[in-house]
C-alpha cells in the first residue's frame, strides 16, 4: 500500500531547495559574464515565514552568484550552499547542523545533480517541468513550474498540513 504524500507532511521539519529550474525557470546572461535570474515574489513571502515558523531551510546549488546568496540571506535563510558539485556532502551536514533524520526533510529539485537526495529525504518534490527522472521520483510534482510559485507550493501545503499557515503572524513580513 503507498502512502499519501500529504500524509508524510506531518512529519517534516524542514526544507531544502535547488535553485535553477525551482526557483528561476530562465537565466540571462549579463555582459559581465553574471547570470541573471527572475524569482517569484510568492516563494520569498513562503520562504521567510517557515523560517519564521521555525523550520531549517537549505539552499543547496551548485551555482555561485552572490545575487542569489544575498537573496536568501535576506529572507532569513543562513544555510546556503553554492558550488555544490556533490550535494549529498552538504546535505548530510546541514541535517547534522540542524540535528535532522533525512525522512523529516522535504527537498525540491529538477534535475539530474538532484537525484541522489531526492533518493533519501521523507518527501521528494519537483516543479511539474522538472526532467522526466526526478519526476518519476518524486511523491509530489507541483503544478507550478519553476520560478513560478512551486516553491510556495510545497511550503503552504506542508504548512497547512501542520496548521501553521493562517496565524497572526501571516499576515506580516
Amino acid at each position: 500500500m503507498s502512502v499519501n504524500y500529504k500524509e508524510l507532511l506531518h512529519n517534516i521539519k524542514a526544507f531544502v531547495f535547488d535553485v535553477d529550474g525551482v526557483f528561476s525557470n530562465n537565466v540571462i546572461l549579463h555582459p559581465s559574464g553574471e547570470l541573471m535570474r527572475s524569482m517569484n515574489i510568492k516563494d520569498g513571502f513562503a520562504l521567510q515565514y517557515a523560517i519564521k515558523k521555525g523550520y531549517p531551510i537549505a539552499i543547496i546549488t551548485g551555482g555561485n552568484s552572490d545575487s542569489v546568496r544575498i537573496r536568501f540571506e535576506n529572507l532569513g535563510i543562513r544555510d546556503i550552499y553554492l558550488k555544490s558539485y556533490n550535494k549529498i556532502i552538504d546535505f548530510e551536514y546541514f541535517l547534522k547542523k540542524n540535528n535532522l533524520k533525512q525522512e523529516e526533510v522535504l527537498y525540491m529539485g529538477d534535475d539530474l545533480p538532484d537525484y541522489q537526495i531526492m533518493k533519501r529525504v521523507g518527501v521528494p518534490t519537483c516543479p511539474a517541468d522538472a526532467v522526466e527522472e526526478i519526476k518519476a521520483i518524486s511523491m509530489y510534482i507541483s503544478y507550478k513550474t519553476g520560478g513560478e510559485g512551486c516553491v510556495r507550493d510545497v511550503i503552504e501545503q506542508t504548512l497547512r498540513v501542520q496548521g501553521q499557515w493562517m496565524h497572526p503572524e501571516s499576515f506580516i513580513w
